[in-house]
């Protein structure tokens, strides 16, 4: 059933959810991520970046599809560790996003928009889209990566699901050991089963006309950007 990406549909992509049931789910999500490791795999592709760019003290920062600004928060604690100024900036389109960050104190200014609604004359440094880009049919993906190669000056990364049955069985049974939101109980293995093979990012990437590295990243994550020195 994973030999191709599914269109199943994600509860938290429905307009209709209530701020009260977004933000519950952002909470588990964002203990997903810290127990699969979902900041890891980023953070060491901005160290490669400060690196490929003579050992950069400034940054401009990009997230799209940022959430509830988890994401945000690890790249300004790496800011802070590594002694690189952060002009941090999280896009998503559900105003309970903004709202769930700004409870949280998370860093950062928010948009809350389309990422297709964004100024055309907003660059960025480095944009980043973490797990977020399963959300998107084939059609769409390759719009998003045309997009992404326009407005990140010295480089964008999209860290997303690889599409595999281990994932998909751990996070079946984990969600539900450890009784997570029920808008997350659907929408995790929904989310694997939307993720990727190398063989989709190739023929994406293609089709966009946009040259990038494909990488693997433990766990079960790819690596997909562009480093610009």
């Amino acid at each position: 059933m994973l030999r191709q990406r599914s269109a199943a549909d994600e509860i938290m992509d429905d307009a209709s959810v209530t701020e009260a049931e977004f933000s519950s789910a952002l909470t588990d999500l964002e203990r997903i991520n810290r127990m699969s490791l979902a900041y890891r795999p980023v953070l060491r592709w901005l160290d490669r970046v400060v690196a490929a760019n003579g050992g950069a003290r400034r940054l401009s920062v990009l997230d799209v599809g940022a959430g509830g600004g988890d994401m945000l928060q690890a790249v300004a604690a790496w800011g802070e560790k590594r002694g690189v100024a952060l002009d941090l900036a999280g896009l998503d389109r559900s105003p309970w996003a903004g709202r769930h960050a700004a409870g949280r104190g998370r860093p950062g200014r928010w948009i809350t928009a389309d990422l297709f609604d964004l100024d055309e004359g907003e660059r960025f440094d480095v944009v980043l889209c973490s797990l977020f880009a399963h959300h998107l049919p084939h059609p769409v993906l390759v719009r998003f990566l045309r997009w992404l190669d326009a407005r990140a000056e010295r480089g964008w990364l999209i860290s997303d699901l690889h599409r595999h049955p281990v994932p998909w069985a751990v996070v079946w049974a984990g969600v539900r050991l450890l009784r997570m939101d029920p808008m997350v109980v659907h929408d995790s293995t929904v989310s694997i089963a939307r993720g990727f093979a190398r063989s989709d990012w190739e023929k994406a990437l293609r089709e966009a006309g946009v040259a990038a590295e494909v990488r693997w990243a433990f766990p079960f994550r790819w690596q997909v950007g562009t480093i610009r020195g």
